[in-house]
């Protein structure tokens, strides 16, 4: 991925600033609704039908839900990432962990940090450093189970969630990342070269539909990854979820096995 002129020691800040912001009070970046998402791993975890909820933790010491369904096998996992305000096992997320699942790999759904259901996008910002651990748990859970290269498939808030993951991972990196919906552009992460997919679709947001030129720019120098737009797709792939899915598998069969 291009890093806009970025060199060795702004990289070097960059790990130095989020060594600082990881070792700092959660109250310094905005206060997560633990009682909602609470609410939800209570509801979650009882109707779970495929998979088997676990709970993984960060270094402060608070926990969170994850369901992870594994694949007899399996040698590469996938860590799926959920949108704004929502759970694991919602929506098009409960679709693509199930059903990646189902074609061959262990998939772990992990509960994002959630705020208020009012809450703007912009507020969220203040948990990625929170959501960041939680990402690095989950990897470090599935490389625990003996997969040999394990990727990211993040959807919208979820997939600048794991943008800001990558720019910081450090040793807890992965092998490939599907971006969905994602929001914007990229952040640049310094020296990331796992092949990325910028996958959107047709009737997306505007905010994801303007930016697409340049994401397909941030990435062009990154051996191994694309864009693709799918034809007559919303944000959230409604009715599209089986296309969806294809085309995220498609990707990660030629990087992962």
């Amino acid at each position: 991925m291009q890093t806009h002129g970025w060199h060795k020691p702004a990289a070097r800040f960059l790990r130095g600033v989020f060594a600082a912001l990881v070792l700092a009070p959660i109250s310094a970046f905005g206060q997560a609704d633990y009682a909602r998402e609470k609410r939800w791993a209570d509801e979650i975890a009882a109707a779970i039908v495929v998979g088997d909820p676990v709970q993984l933790e960060i270094p402060s010491g608070r926990k969170f839900l994850a369901i992870y369904t594994p694949n007899a096998k399996a040698t590469a996992g996938i860590v799926v990432v959920h949108g704004m305000g929502v759970h694991p096992d919602w929506g098009v997320i409960g679709a693509l962990r199930s059903r990646l699942a189902e074609q061959g790999y262990a998939t772990l759904s992990v509960q994002m940090p959630v705020l208020a259901a009012d809450a703007k996008g912009e507020q969220y910002e203040a948990l990625f450093p929170e959501a960041a651990e939680r990402l690095a748990a989950a990897v470090a859970f599935l490389r625990g189970k003996n997969m040999k290269k394990v990727a990211l498939v993040a959807h919208s808030m979820g997939a600048r969630m794991a943008n800001h993951f990558i720019v910081h991972a450090g040793e807890a990196r992965v092998d490939a990342w599907v971006a969905i919906g994602i929001l914007g552009e990229y952040a640049a992460p310094a020296g990331f070269k796992a092949p990325v997919l910028d996958l959107y679709g047709e009737k997306d947001f505007p905010a994801v539909l303007g930016a697409a030129e340049k994401r397909a720019a941030a990435i062009r120098t990154v051996r191994g990854s694309g864009q693709v737009q799918v034809a007559g797709a919303d944000h959230f792939f409604a009715g599209m979820e089986a296309e969806l899915v294809r085309q995220v598998k498609l990707f990660l069969d030629n990087r992962l096995r």
